[in-house]
């Protein structure tokens, strides 16, 4: 078997997020999908991650996963063989979206968790896709059961984050820069940057997709993701 695959899905999801891609890769790749809470700093979060995780693995995150990923790099650049980033950001929070955070975790903290995930998060990430609703109640069901700690946890370590555009300059592995042409999150503009950070990086757009490309467009991102493996 090939060399194990972490995958890191985003803000209140669980491996439910990338099932379309597990469904192909299991046959051939062991597929870890660890769990994204427990700490209130992302750097923290790691060094717990690198203990338990395997010593040398390929390493694709989406969203929050990337940015938790971009940690890794920094931390680990030995240990990961190769990089998957999608609809990511590698930039600090902006003091606007510290102050909405802030907002958010108030509204959960007062029992809106359903209200904040279905009103101001994942309705305004997709593309108008047939999936779409299908898609959205998926998110809601993730969210849910991960519940409200996890929420407060998982903001808190995005609001704190650091700018990774050093770490991206010194990328050597095989990287693959994924994302939704209508990922309004993480406009494409984000990954062309991040591209021209990372030599050698394959930049690839997915068409009629937004912030999640792995079920908007399962197919296209499997295959992206496919080739970046065998690279």
């Amino acid at each position: 078997m090939a060399e194990p695959l972490v995958m890191l899905p985003g803000m209140m999801c669980d491996g439910r997020l990338f099932q379309p891609q597990i469904d192909v890769f299991a046959s051939r790749y062991e597929v870890i999908i660890p769990p994204l809470y427990g700490a209130d700093r992302i750097a923290d979060l790691v060094q717990e991650l690198l203990l338990v995780l395997p010593q040398r693995f390929a390493l694709a995150g989406l969203s929050m996963g990337g940015i938790i990923a971009m940690e890794m790099m920094r931390q680990a650049p030995d240990q990961i063989t190769r990089l998957a980033l999608m609809d990511t950001n590698p930039f600090a929070e902006t003091d606007e979206r510290q102050t909405l955070r802030e907002a958010q975790i108030a509204k959960v903290r007062a029992g809106g968790l359903k209200s904040v995930i279905r009103d101001e998060m994942k309705s305004h990430y997709l593309a108008q896709t047939e999936n779409r609703q299908k898609i959205l109640d998926l998110c809601m069901d993730m969210a849910l059961d991960l519940g409200d700690e996890v929420f407060v946890q998982q903001s808190r370590m995005l609001a704190s984050r650091m700018d990774q555009s050093e770490t991206l300059a010194k990328i050597t592995v095989p990287t693959l820069i994924l994302f939704g042409a209508e990922d309004q999150l993480c406009p494409p503009e984000r990954h062309h940057a991040m591209a021209d950070l990372i030599a050698g990086a394959k930049l690839v757009k997915i068409d009629n997709a937004g912030h999640l490309p792995c079920l908007e467009q399962p197919q296209e991102t499997t295959t992206a993701l496919q080739r970046w493996l065998e690279a």
